[in-house]
């Protein structure tokens, strides 16, 4: 019975994203002097407000069924495997270094003047955003460097045990 069950909520789950996509490739299709009328029928019947929450219900709905399924496997591997938490708060550990690393190393000025008034009119929200994006940047060049690393000790150690 729980079989069914789980078969019958993916695929009601299923329909219903397909439905949200149909009416979105609707509302995204443009003819020359029919988009304003497809727009505004579109937008006095609610149909546009419907899918929109739709779709943002949907997105809640996964965003919570990841953290739960996260939450409950790790609580059976913290359960079943001794060194599992200490390894997880390493990684914890690590990541939260990266940021702070990238964060640090960003100055504030990594994007020019001419994107920040794109971005935002008032000057100290601007810098505050290109931080944030100087510290992406930096957390990227620091991720990266630190797979190429691993790699090649991987490799290294590999061909040292034959």
């Amino acid at each position: 019975m729980k079989e069914i069950t789980s078969k019958i909520v993916t695929y009601c789950g299923l329909a219903i994203a397909i439905l949200c996509m149909v009416l979105a490739i609707i509302f995204a299709m443009k003819n020359p002097g029919d988009e304003v009328k497809l727009l505004e029928d579109v937008r006095q019947g609610g149909l546009f407000d419907a899918t929109y929450w739709i779709l943002v219900g949907l997105i809640a709905v996964s965003i919570g069924a990841i953290l739960v399924f996260l939450v409950v496997k790790l609580v059976k591997r913290f359960a079943n495997e001794k060194g599992y938490l200490v390894k997880f708060l390493i990684i914890l550990g690590v990541c939260a270094a990266v940021v702070i690393v990238s964060l640090v190393l960003s100055t504030g000025t990594d994007v020019n003047e001419a994107n920040l008034a794109l971005i935002d009119e008032n000057v100290e929200s601007a810098t505050s955003i290109s931080k944030l994006i100087g510290a992406a940047c930096y957390m990227v060049y620091i991720l990266v460097a630190g797979a190429a690393i691993s790699i090649v000790y991987s490799e290294i150690a590999k061909s040292l045990k034959k």
